[in-house]
């Protein structure tokens, strides 16, 4: 992985998939995090938040935008790989034992059925809600215990940013093995619920899913965004100055 806007990313799809594959089959606990411009930002205000994100066995960019200011700083090209994405392409393989923890009974509920009409297996799987509270409150030993019992490959995890993320950093050292993923509002939009659908592919392809989120839940996304929006322009002048202090200090290690 990389270090850009002071999170480590990994941009390529290969890889992610790979990492996340051979600690299943080594049956090595580890969790893995989609950073959107939401979390990206939180991050960067919120020291526990970062040292969740960057204690990742593996990050994937969540967000059109980052990749689009990274590949203007440092003439890269990257794209993003949405965790929506990577969700329905493991359900769709029908080869891992899965665990479904958070959210709501009526989303859980719906989640399952529409999951199990893909993998009918899924219908045998663990659907657990938990407790509201802080992250910090939580009986991650309990918790793992649950999880342990049911031996699943996978775990995925539905919080939001940035309690979701901290909640794999404090649980994995009490798993004997599992790949967590923290992906938000993935089970909402494959729980079948109307109101909680993903956008229309089109607006997603233009990268203006983002659009279609504000209109769904304005008075909770709107603040997000904005606040998203508004925070962009100091993490780039920050991460431009970053790449001419390496630049410079590159140039003094040359021959000459």
């Amino acid at each position: 992985m990389q270090n850009y806007f002071n999170v480590f990313y990994e941009f390529d799809r290969r890889k992610v998939n790979d990492v996340i594959r051979q600690c299943i089959r080594d049956n090595v606990p580890g969790y893995v995090c989609s950073i959107d411009g939401n979390s990206l930002v939180s991050a960067n205000n919120n020291v526990d938040h970062l040292e969740a994100l960057n204690g990742a066995t593996v990050n994937l960019c969540d967000s059109a935008w980052t990749p689009f200011f990274i590949n203007c700083i440092y003439g890269t090209g990257y794209k993003n790989y949405t965790g929506a994405d990577l969700f329905l392409e493991y359900i769709n393989e029908k080869k891992y034992r899965q665990f479904f923890l958070g959210s709501t009974p009526q989303i859980l509920k719906g989640l399952k059925g529409k999951m199990s009409k893909i993998d009918p297996s899924i219908q045998n799987m663990r659907f657990e809600t938990l407790p509201f509270r802080k992250v910090e409150e939580f009986d991650y030993p309990q918790i793992a215990d649950m999880i342990n019992e049911d031996n699943p490959d996978i775990i995925w995890v539905s919080l939001g940013a940035p309690k979701q993320e901290q909640f794999m950093h404090r649980l994995k050292p009490y798993l004997n093995r599992g790949v967590m993923f923290g992906f938000g509002a993935i089970f909402n939009f494959n729980s079948g619920i109307p109101d909680q659908k993903r956008a229309p592919k089109w607006m997603i392809k233009l990268n203006m899913e983002w659009v279609f989120r504000i209109f769904q839940e304005p008075s909770r996304m709107a603040g997000r965004y904005w606040n998203v929006f508004i925070s962009y322009p100091s993490l780039i002048k920050e991460e431009i100055r970053r790449k001419k202090w390496s630049d410079s200090h590159a140039s003094l290690t040359l021959p000459g």
